[in-house]
């Protein structure tokens, strides 16, 4: 008998649609890590192109405040002038967060927060900081070495700085980074008729 040759079956509707579906979705997805990868691509070379130099912070003046250390509990106010140069000639820096804090034979003694601001071009910014300690809890050991301290009329301190921070050039921003800055030792005079020695940061970006 002859043999009846029967036509291919034809896709269903349904069939055609989700083939229709996956090919558009990996279209999508194809130009959605081309765009990823050309944004990388770009924000690696404006950042090489730029070069952006190493900030530099240090302390030029400090002074203590209202100290009152009772039952190892301690009050006062840290007063600083802190000096912020951004070196960069392209790159400004917005600082949308700073959080500063002082501490002393590592525990932290007293705590503040600063407003934020934008730091243009090859500038110096200095911030006058009031760090205070309200009834801050001191262990045993520390209280006993800081009044110690307080009698021989100097201190050494630690001061932390840590910011959010975003570059700026001409109209592109980066992505927020955290600036993490410890100036130490700081020696601080209870007593104001003594000089203060500028105290240079570390960076850590």
């Amino acid at each position: 008998m002859p043999e009846t040759l029967h036509p291919p079956a034809q896709p269903s509707a349904a069939t055609a649609t989700r083939q229709k579906h996956t090919g558009l979705f990996r279209c999508i997805a194809f130009f959605l890590l081309a765009l990823i990868v050309i944004v990388g691509i770009t924000v690696l070379v404006i950042w090489i192109v730029i070069k952006p130099k190493r900030l530099i912070y240090s302390i030029e003046d400090g002074s203590i405040q209202n100290f009152n250390l009772n039952n190892n509990h301690l009050n006062s106010t840290f007063n600083f002038v802190i000096r912020a140069h951004n070196p960069n000639g392209r790159a400004s820096i917005y600082y949308d967060s700073i959080e500063v804090s002082v501490a002393y034979d590592d525990q932290n003694i007293a705590f503040n927060t600063l407003e934020p601001f934008h730091q243009p071009t090859r500038n110096v910014t200095r911030l006058k900081v009031g760090i205070v300690a309200e009834n801050a809890a001191l262990s045993g050991s520390v209280s006993k070495d800081l009044k110690l301290e307080k009698a021989s009329g100097d201190v050494e301190l630690d001061v932390h700085l840590k910011a959010k921070i975003r570059f700026k050039v001409g109209i592109w921003k980066s992505g927020h980074r955290t600036l993490r800055i410890l100036c130490s030792p700081v020696t601080v005079h209870f007593s104001k008729s003594k000089g203060f020695q500028r105290t240079y940061c570390d960076i850590d970006l």
